[in-house]
């Protein structure tokens, strides 16, 4: 068992590489703070799968509702919704903070879009969870601080 999740964990590294990689082949040229935000949520999305979390949607939207949901997955029978927040340093105030009430709102409207994909029988008996991600990038490997139920429904 400890040898199949040492290979899953250099498969998932392999696959961080190579993706990071792949971005640099033809990358057009963003503004410093859009790339900054980009590798976060690359980097998120991989630990996040280190964690056993199954990542179904990266950067999801719904043509009703304005907006994006960072990465969307399951970890076991829960989906979760999940915002990510990237710094290049650690400040005063948390990156965590900039989830606000308004991006919450925003966050409940998109997962409510979301479950419509699922079939109406089926959408009031999956557990829902709001988390944030707070990603820093510090010139090191990144840091995560993650904050799961971050947030509910109300």
């Amino acid at each position: 068992m400890l040898e199949r999740q040492k290979l899953e964990r250099m498969w998932i590294g392999a696959q961080e590489w190579g993706l990071g990689r792949m971005d640099n082949i033809g990358a057009r040229q963003l503004p410093p703070h859009l790339a900054t935000g980009l590798r976060g949520e690359q980097a998120a999305l991989f630990e996040l799968r280190r964690r056993g979390i199954v990542i179904v949607a990266r950067r999801w939207t719904s043509p009703r509702v304005l907006g994006d949901v960072d990465l969307i997955g399951w970890e076991g029978e829960t989906l979760c919704f999940i915002e990510v927040k990237t710094r290049t340093a650690r400040d005063l105030a948390p990156a965590e903070v900039q989830v606000d009430e308004d991006k919450r709102r925003t966050l409940r409207s998109l997962a409510r879009a979301y479950l419509r994909t699922f079939p109406e029988s089926e959408r009031s008996t999956i557990p829902v969870r709001f988390d944030v991600v707070s990603v820093y990038l510090l010139g090191g490997a990144p840091e995560f601080d993650l904050f799961p139920g971050a947030f509910d429904w109300r």
